[in-house]
């Protein structure tokens, strides 16, 4: 069973927690951590990209010349895809880029991705997280004062939403803050850091820990 050190906000040693294997020991899958990112980027897609056929592009309502006689190649219409402004053959069209993954699976891949963290010592777990008034100097400080270099890029999980820290942390563009509750793949893996209160390992073991019977395949 893995453990890690508990800290307060200065630092100090706050005593060690029992992590539970099921969540922060379970295998490493790059399959499915792979499928859940492209999951959830298709998902921020916009998909408003668009373009017009011919029964939307306007004009053209009279054949350009005569059908025969001419000695060119007969035409119908001069918004038909071969003519310079008609319409386009097989366009793109808006429409949603989300694509599903079985709760299953994204739970074995969060798994996946905390275990991987932990693996490599990237966890810090604090007993409580919380800064007076609104102050990103205070933030920063406090970061550095737990072991992160002014540079790592930390993701701050806290078990419920605080104003305080969330805004604080606003202008520091290395941390970014999320509730257990919204903790997924793509933010874990895209921070080499881990910050964690005790309440959020908790409550992350609690979500992550109930139903799957076994992991994904």
């Amino acid at each position: 069973m893995p453990t890690v050190d508990v800290v307060t906000m200065n630092n100090a040693s706050a005593g060690t927690v029992e992590l539970s294997p099921a969540v922060f020991a379970a295998a490493t899958k790059p399959h499915l951590l792979h499928a859940e990112v492209r999951r959830q980027l298709a998902a921020r897609r916009a998909g408003t990209h668009s373009t017009k056929n011919r029964a939307a592009v306007s004009g053209g309502g009279i054949k350009p010349w005569k059908q025969k006689g001419t000695g060119r190649a007969r035409q119908g219409t001069i918004r038909a895809p071969q003519w310079a402004g008609g319409g386009v053959v097989f366009g793109p069209v808006p429409r949603s880029h989300e694509h599903t993954l079985t709760k299953k699976m994204r739970r074995a891949a969060l798994r996946s991705a905390l275990s991987g963290r932990v693996s490599e010592g990237a966890l810090r777990v604090v007993d409580s997280l919380a800064i007076d008034g609104f102050s990103t100097r205070k933030m920063a400080t406090l970061l550095a004062g737990l072991g992160f270099g002014e540079r790592d890029a930390v993701l701050v999980v806290l078990v419920e939403s605080d104003v305080h820290v969330e805004r604080s942390a606003r202008n520091l563009p290395w941390v970014s803050v999320i509730r257990a509750e919204g903790l997924n793949v793509y933010d874990v893996l895209r921070h080499p850091k881990l910050l964690m209160t005790k309440a959020a390992v908790a409550a992350i073991e609690a979500r992550l820990g109930e139903g799957d019977r076994e992991d994904a395949k």
